[in-house]
This record gives structure tokens, C-alpha cells and sequence, in this order.
């Protein structure tokens, strides 16, 4: 098969990722597992053959230089894919990702009612988080997507690579992508606010300068949308700060105390009869929680996440778990597997 035919084997099959990898066959992953499809190993040399004549010059030689290169591919038979291309014991290696062709509507994701609420907000900052393929992109993507169904804005995503594509609605899209657009987030963000944006996406907040960035952003009256790799809520609001060096924490609890509208922290779980169920842990910021943030209470976060949450939106990832396990949607084994909060999930289906 040649690559279009095998993404699109992939596809057909239900699989959110293909990965290449020397001496092996091609392997897939459906429903969080990785299943190989029936064919020969592949060589290095082979996976080259297969990517090298969808990518440019400038990508092979960035590839070559640095051994790691992020892109994304289209196909319009088959669809767009995130593709990282890296080096593996000497020999070229590659992951896909499926970007689905069609953004999803939060309701078509059943997502919490409290989403619709808090991108009604003109400023401040959301952030959703969570391990890799926990479908982060896919969520922002909905809001992002009923933002430009419903509201005239102008939106700014920033990428890299791009993965959803939006076509303009009622709002604006200007879509941009790290590498072929500008040069980076932190160039991208030092000339934003002179772009007239309403709403931005920064793709993926890696660093103090992008981090440092997005806030200053989100205080200037801008909206901002941003990815962190944590596994709970309470662990992104310390993993912003811890970013920063000690003299700085205190200006960047203010920040953040003023700044923040909702951290949303998100895993799939593997459901009863297949298929995978996004479990979302929200805090959305309050006067309580703005305090400890402050005073760098962090600790303190969780317990209010658990007070008057049918006022307040909020739930933590472990309640989530126990509802789906009494409905019958997940297995309790999948559960404590996934869980931020093992011993604290452990002690409840104890009782």
C-alpha cells in the first residue's frame, strides 16, 4: 500500500493513530490500543519512501538537520492527519494522528452545559488540558466552532502544526501555523494584539515566554484558548507557576487569579462494548478559588472544586468516573487505570 491507501485503511478501521516504526508492521491504535495490521515489517528506509513525496524540500531538510519535523497532511479522499517524524535506534519512524474533516459541534460531543457558558466570556483564559490523544484539540476545536457559529468575532488560531481546519460562519478565522506562517508562538504573540483578534488559540503553551505571553494577552481584554499536558486541574494551575522562576510567581498569581475563566482537564476512557468516553474535570475560577491562587493555596483547590457544584459548574475527574461506572459505561478496572485520583477512587467503590 502506499501511504494515502494505508491512512486510509487506518481510517476505515476506526484508528486515531498509525505509527511506523523500522522492522515492524505498520500498527494502529483503536480505542487506546495498538493493533498491527497484517503486513510485512517496514524498513527505515521504506517509512521514507512512503512520507518523502508529500513533504518539501525544506521539510526534509529540517528533518535531516534536526531529527524531528511536525507537519500535518492532507489528503482529500482520506483526510487531514498530524504527522511526527522522528529517529528511532537510527532509522526513521513515524506517528499519524486523524484530524477529524468535520469540526465537531459541542453538542454533537455531549459536552458539559457549562462550555457553552464559559466562551461567552470577552476576556480571560481557558485552558484544557491533559495527556496526548486525550482529545484536547477536539474539545477546544467545538468551542471554537460554536463561538464561530454564533458571535461575530474575529478568531486567531495559532498551531503547530494547524489541525482543525474552520471555515468562517458568523465570526472571522484566521488560521496560522508555526513554521509556514510564523516563526514561532512567542513572534506570533508579540504582534497579535496589532491583528485585531477577538478570540485566540494558542495551540500548545510550552514554554515561560508563550505561557507569559498568553496571560498578558488574556489581560488585555482578549479571549484566549490554551493546551497544557497535565492530568488534572488543580496540577495545571501549579504547572503554570512552577514554570516560572521564584522572583516572578507572585506577579504571575496575580495574573492568573485575575486572569483564568476555567481549566478543563480531560482523559478517554475505553468504553463497555468499545469505543472511548471523555471524562472532564472542571474548575472553573471563582472569588474562593482567585484567593488561593493568591496566596498560593493551591492545595486548597480541590475541596472547592467539591462545594456547590450545581451552582458553580465544577466536578472533579473521580465523581465523573463513579457516575459512568453506576451507569454501566465504563469498567472499574478502565477507571482506576485512568484515574488522577486513584487512591481517592479506590476508597470510594470501597465504601
Amino acid at each position: 500500500m502506499n501511504l494515502e491507501q494505508l491512512l486510509a485503511y487506518s481510517n476505515h478501521n476506526g484508528a486515531s493513530d498509525l505509527h511506523l516504526v523500522h522492522n515492524n508492521p505498520p500498527q494502529m491504535r483503536i480505542d487506546g490500543s495498538l493493533v498491527p495490521i497484517d503486513m510485512k515489517p517496514l524498513r527505515g528506509k521504506d517509512i521514507e519512501a512512503l512520507l518523502f513525496p508529500h513533504t518539501t524540500a525544506e521539510q526534509r531538510e529540517e528533518y535531516f538537520e534536526n531529527m524531528e519535523l511536525d507537519l500535518a497532511l492532507d489528503f482529500k479522499k482520506v483526510g487531514r492527519f498530524r504527522v511526527n517524524v522522528y529517529r528511532a535506534m537510527g532509522e526513521s519512524a513515524i506517528a499519524f494522528r486523524t484530524i477529524p474533516t468535520v469540526v465537531p459541534s459541542l453538542d454533537e460531543l455531549k459536552s458539559p452545559d457549562i462550555f457553552k457558558e464559559v466562551i461567552k466570556r470577552e476576556k480571560g483564559l481557558i485552558l484544557v488540558t491533559g495527556a496526548t490523544g486525550s482529545g484536547k484539540s477536539t474539545t477546544i476545536s467545538a468551542m471554537i466552532n460554536e463561538i464561530n457559529a454564533n458571535y461575530h468575532k474575529h478568531i486567531m488560531t495559532i498551531e503547530d502544526p494547524l489541525e482543525f481546519v474552520h471555515k468562517s460562519k458568523k465570526s472571522l478565522i484566521s488560521h496560522r501555523s508555526v513554521g509556514d506562517d510564523t516563526k514561532s508562538f512567542q513572534n506570533a504573540l508579540k504582534f497579535v494584539l496589532r491583528q485585531d483578534p477577538d478570540t485566540i488559540l494558542i495551540g500548545e503553551m510550552r514554554d515561560r515566554e508563550t505561557i507569559g505571553a498568553g496571560l498578558t494577552v488574556a489581560e488585555t481584554g482578549h479571549l484566549v484558548f490554551g493546551t497544557l499536558h497535565t492530568n488534572s486541574a488543580p496540577s495545571s494551575i501549579n504547572r503554570i507557576i512552577d514554570v516560572f522562576e521564584p522572583s516572578k510567581q507572585n506577579q504571575i498569581r496575580m495574573q492568573l487569579s485575575s486572569t483564568l475563566i476555567a481549566v478543563i482537564s480531560q482523559v478517554l476512557v475505553p468504553k463497555i462494548g468499545g469505543g472511548r468516553k471523555a471524562m472532564f474535570e472542571i474548575l472553573i475560577n471563582n472569588a474562593a478559588v482567585a484567593n488561593l491562587i493568591r496566596e498560593a493555596k493551591n492545595h486548597q483547590i480541590y475541596s472547592q472544586m467539591q462545594i456547590n457544584q450545581s451552582e458553580t459548574g465544577m466536578k472533579t475527574q473521580t465523581q465523573e468516573m463513579i457516575k459512568a461506572i453506576k451507569e454501566g459505561s465504563i469498567r472499574i478496572d478502565d477507571a482506576l487505570k485512568y484515574s488522577n485520583s486513584r487512591e481517592e477512587l479506590k476508597r470510594i467503590l470501597g465504601k
